[in-house]
This record gives structure tokens, C-alpha cells and sequence, in this order.
């Protein structure tokens, strides 16, 4: 399929919407729109989750079953997924929250 063939006449603007807005995972325009994130599908994610909460129980079975006088051990790190470095980034540019009382909101939310 060409393209050109939208500008031609030969292919309506809606057929064209439609091709964009089914292309696999692994196309350019996918990566270019998503970056990292195009490359993982869900199961990656639900993959990335499990290893997250199996290295969390790990780690609090390990810690309830060690000495008092003994070090603790060291938390798990999760797994990293797409997006993460710029969440980090945008969370250390951003202000701090100023540490208050919840509003009542929040606190309906909470007991609800």
C-alpha cells in the first residue's frame, strides 16, 4: 500500500485512520508513539507484577523469619517497566507536597 494513494484519491481518509490505528505493536509509528512501552504486551506486564510480589513475599518471609539481632534484608527492587525513568524525573522536578492534614475527601475515600 502506498501512501500517496490517500493524496491521489484512491484511499479515503477513513480507511487510512483505520490502518494507522490497527498496526501491530512492534511498528515504527507504535514505537515512535508509545517508545519503550510499545515493546511490552500485557503479559509482560502481569509477568513483571508477579516477580515484583513473589521478591516482596520473599522478602518479608525472610525478614520475619531472622534473627532480632541480625541485619534485615535488603528490600526488592521492582522490576523497571517503560516509563518509569520519566515518572522518576518528572516526581524530582516537581515541587514537594506540603505534609498536612487530609482533606475530607481524602478521608472518605479512605473509610469508605
Amino acid at each position: 500500500m502506498d501512501l500517496l494513494d490517500w493524496h491521489r484519491g484512491r484511499l479515503s481518509s477513513r480507511r487510512l485512520a483505520v490502518l494507522i490505528k490497527h498496526m501491530p505493536q512492534d511498528s515504527a509509528l507504535c514505537r515512535e508513539r508509545d517508545g519503550e512501552a510499545a515493546e511490552w504486551s500485557v503479559t509482560d506486564y502481569l509477568l513483571a507484577a508477579l516477580v515484583d510480589h513473589m521478591a516482596a513475599a520473599n522478602w518479608m518471609f525472610a525478614s520475619v523469619h531472622s534473627d532480632e539481632d541480625s541485619d534485615p534484608p535488603e528490600q526488592p527492587v521492582p522490576v523497571p517497566r517503560p516509563g518509569d525513568r520519566e515518572r522518576r524525573e518528572e516526581a524530582e522536578q516537581s515541587p514537594p507536597e506540603e505534609a498536612g492534614f487530609p482533606d475530607p475527601a481524602e478521608l472518605g475515600r479512605f473509610f469508605s
